[in-house]
């Protein structure tokens, strides 16, 4: 703390302290310099400090080049979807509906400042799901968006699709009806997402109809694969653990603990990969979507 700071400058590091992204570590940090004492006693700090920025201002600009997200304090779940769209297209009230996530609900624009987590339960995993600030506002994070297992493009009307940039086989296409379509307007929209080829389905944030066909085809876009495991005369565990296709047993191990295989004696397994039930197999044995796995140590 400097020397003879003025309250504002204070007040400035505080807010600094609580910086949640790169730019608003900048932002701050520009402030604090604009505020910290002038006199000489403080030269070193005022140079701390525009180094600090300098450092802060290199590290966004290759966060950018390299579309990774500038985003602090968000650690990338097994599973992870990040909702898209435009301002006022229902994002809000779409992790809302999907997740345990509380965020403010506004018809105003721009309400989302910084991207809000929620967690969602389905088929007895959790999924990791965030919602992006408006794509058009200057709180977008590309680098969420790039890095994310699923996107889900949340759009009101079809027009909007041709001002997105977002092409990935991975996206799912959300129209979110505000007002009940027609059967006819719904089935005139459904020919346009085909013959477009778009994977996509029809929601409504407000009666939560078409959410469990949301639900479902996130699940089914995963190219991931559930196993559990099991102590010796136990029941398997409650929840899976969550692997790319063609994980092996030794991963899975690894996964429980970095360093676990070293200390497997010996592995049987039940589900689609074993020959026959309690199969005993090596830590090179490729596994399937559900298998259980159990493990003695040494």
């Amino acid at each position: 703390m400097p020397i003879n700071a003025h309250p504002d400058y204070l007040a400035a590091e505080k807010e600094y302290s609580q910086a949640d992204s790169l730019e608003n570590k900048i932002e701050k940090l520009k402030k604090m310099i604009s505020l910290a004492p002038s006199h000489k006693g403080a030269e070193n700090l005022r140079a701390q400090l525009k180094t600090r920025l300098k450092k802060f201002q290199e590290q966004l600009i290759k966060a950018k080049k390299s579309g990774k997200s500038t985003q602090a304090g968000i650690k990338k779940g097994d599973l992870q979807v990040v909702i898209i769209g435009r301002t006022n297209t229902g994002k809000s009230s779409l992790i809302s509906v999907l997740t345990n996530a509380k965020p403010r609900i506004s018809s105003s624009e721009f309400c989302t400042k910084k991207p809000v987590v929620g967690i969602s339960t389905h088929e007895s995993i959790q999924i990791q799901l965030i919602e992006n600030p408006a794509i058009e506002s200057e709180n977008y994070d590309k680098g969420l968006t790039n890095s994310a297992d699923i996107v889900l493009i949340l759009i009101k009307n079809f027009e909007e699709l041709e001002k997105f940039q977002i092409q990935t086989p991975n996206q799912i296409i959300v129209f979110n009806e505000f007002k009940k379509i027609p059967e006819n307007e719904k089935r005139k929209l459904t020919s346009k997402f085909q013959t477009k080829k778009y994977n996509f389905v029809f929601i409504s944030t407000q009666t939560c109809s078409g959410i469990q066909e949301l639900k479902k085809k996130i699940f089914e876009k995963f190219d991931k694969i559930r196993v559990y495991t099991k102590e010796p005369r136990k029941e398997k565990s409650p929840r899976p653990i969550i692997l790319k296709k063609n994980s092996n047993v030794g991963e899975v191990a690894e996964k429980i603990l970095k360093g676990f295989s070293k200390n497997v004696k010996e592995t049987k397994i039940w589900g689609p990969s074993s020959k026959f039930p309690g199969q005993k197999v090596g830590l090179k044995h490729a596994l399937k979507d559900l298998d259980v796995v159990e493990f003695k140590t040494r």
